[in-house]
């Protein structure tokens, strides 16, 4: 018999074994203990994700929201529905997309270079915190328009925002409360860019423009759009590249493959996405009544995509706990699909290739140290809060 529970400790060190009973023995899987369903498999994810007939994410999307229900749903755009998510999705579209991030491209490769070589005089460095944190944090700055030098103060409410304490279910008092300041930050920072007058050049001011059937968003409002964007643009990428440059350093073939020719490099990054995406798993409510393998899906459950059993389904990949940069799969789940894919998924995959780029010039057979290394421990995020490299 499959068990499953999100917040088991025990499953997080790898969560992979019970991922595959699950697609095996039950694809829709109902909580013991909450009125909630998991789907598994890949094609099960990839169509619910386009189905806003059936899902709705009005409810919220995270297990904070849908399970524990401690996170109140804020106006963000990842908790929107269609015609009102399509409006705002198209205005924001834009900022992230491909023309835009090649004008990026430049500034993201100076970051990196300028922090590895800081590493190389030092002899190496943590890969997660001094570097794939601070550049993270910079771009996202820089993209949704918040000024580069409150960095330093918008990154530590991010981390705690997404801490967990032992014995807690999802979402702490301290990490809401860290959410709430964040939210007063936003609203200050609104407040001072409607004072100066806005340019359209980015989306805090397209926020602040933005109108809907004859009513522009509160400040409140933007300061929830606003803290996504904050914390979808630093906090996965720092892990997705940590496991990028760790999986590298376990296959050195593959490694020296990129090293000779880095043309593949995203080749890697796809391939890293793929077999350890951070993000465990969103949800939805169900919105009307559908029958999924059987199970009956009732109106005002919550529904969670496993999108790291999906891109491990063997349905979909051969072989798929096997790490191959030649796999070239033609979908992944690593950045959601269909009407809540990720925003920002073009600039994540250029960061993690223009990063890739820069260090294996520096440092084509660097050293991972897994011993001093610090792994997360959430039911939501999973991945390197540490990992040290070392150059030879």
């Amino acid at each position: 018999m499959v068990e499953y529970n999100p917040f088991d400790e025990k499953l997080w060190a790898d969560p992979y074994p019970v991922y595959r009973q699950l697609r095996e023995h039950a694809p829709v899987y109902r909580l013991a203990d909450h009125p909630c369903w998991v789907l598994s498999r890949f094609e099960d994810v990839w169509n619910a994700s386009m189905d806003a007939e059936h899902f709705s994410v009005a409810g919220g999307t995270t297990p904070a929201q849908l399970i524990t229900k401690v996170q109140p749903v804020t106006p963000m755009i990842s908790s929107m529905d269609p015609p009102d998510h399509t409006a705002l999705r198209a205005k924001l579209r834009p900022f992230f997309g491909p023309a835009r991030v090649r004008k990026l491209e430049p500034t993201i490769r100076r970051l990196f270079a300028e922090h590895l070589d800081r590493f190389v005089e030092e002899g190496g460095g943590d890969l997660v915190g001094a570097m794939g944190t601070r550049v993270a944090t910079i771009v996202a700055s820089t993209v949704a328009g918040i000024p580069i030098e409150d960095g330093d103060r918008l990154y530590p409410l991010v981390a705690r925002f997404m801490a967990r304490e032992e014995g807690v279910d999802s979402v702490t008092e301290d990490g809401l409360a860290a959410m709430g300041e964040m939210f007063e930050y936003f609203g200050d920072l609104v407040a001072k860019r409607r004072a100066e007058g806005t340019e359209g050049a980015h989306p805090l001011d397209m926020l602040i423009d933005f109108e809907t059937d004859g009513r522009r968003l509160g400040d409140e409002e933007i300061a929830s759009h606003m803290s996504l964007l904050l914390i979808g643009g630093s906090e996965t990428f720092p892990k997705v590249l940590a496991n990028l440059v760790r999986r590298l350093a376990e296959h050195p073939d593959q490694r020296a493959a990129v090293v000779a020719d880095p043309a593949i490099a995203p080749d890697a990054v796809v391939e890293a996405l793929r077999f350890d995406m951070p993000t465990q798993l969103l949800g939805r409510t169900v919105a009307k009544e559908t029958t999924l393998h059987g199970e009956k899906l009732s109106p005002g459950e919550a529904v969670f995509f496993l999108y790291a059993s999906a891109n491990r389904d063997e349905r979909e990949f051969d072989d798929p706990d096997r790490f191959d940069i030649a796999r070239k799969p033609p979908r992944i789940l690593s950045f959601g699909h269909g009407t809540h894919a990720c925003l920002g998924q073009h600039v994540a995959k250029a960061e993690a290739r223009i990063a890739l780029e820069e260090l294996l010039s520096r440092a084509p057979e660097y050293e991972v140290d897994l011993l001093n290394a610090e792994r997360l421990r959430t039911e939501f995020v999973q991945g390197f809060a540490r990992l040290p490299l070392r150059f030879t």
